[in-house]
């Protein structure tokens, strides 16, 4: 009876290792967030892909600004029908770019919003400020670029 208990402990503690594993694994990994720019009669337009958290935030702020420091920019298109996950920080980001690109004398505009990210703008409020389009395409166009 005694080897049965400690058979079953063993065999527990161990699922329990595995399991702590696999949580830290999960905890550990990184989302990532792809960023993709393309620069179209000064238009700097803006692809994201993946999660726009913490982790990635000041990484997009740094190359925006960049692009808005080295190339003659007057707008900016956001892509984001593949982000998928957005929180504070990233909302932050995209505040601050829309600040910058306004003092340049230029627009920005949100395009092809994911469900998810959409619920997040509009709880925040960013749509009084933003524009958003259905489509990059559409969006270019409002802009007065041919795409």
């Amino acid at each position: 009876m005694v080897t049965s208990f400690v058979m079953v402990k063993d065999l527990l503690d161990k699922k329990e290792k595995q399991s702590l594993s696999e949580i830290r694994a999960r905890r550990n990994k990184k989302m990532s967030l792809d960023i993709h720019f393309q620069v179209k009669e000064s238009v700097l337009c803006i692809r994201l892909t993946g999660e726009l958290d913490h982790h990635s935030a000041e990484t997009l702020r740094q190359k925006v600004t960049n692009y808005l420091e080295t190339e003659d920019i007057r707008h900016i298109v956001l892509n984001l029908a593949d982000l998928t996950f957005m929180d504070s920080s990233g909302l932050g980001v995209i505040l601050g770019r829309y600040k910058e690109i306004k003092q340049l004398g230029g627009e920005m505009v949100v395009c092809a919003i994911s469900p998810a990210v959409n619920r997040l703008f509009d709880m925040s409020g960013l749509f009084k400020i933003i524009r958003m389009e259905p489509s990059e395409q559409t969006a270019l166009q409002t802009l007065g670029v041919a795409s």
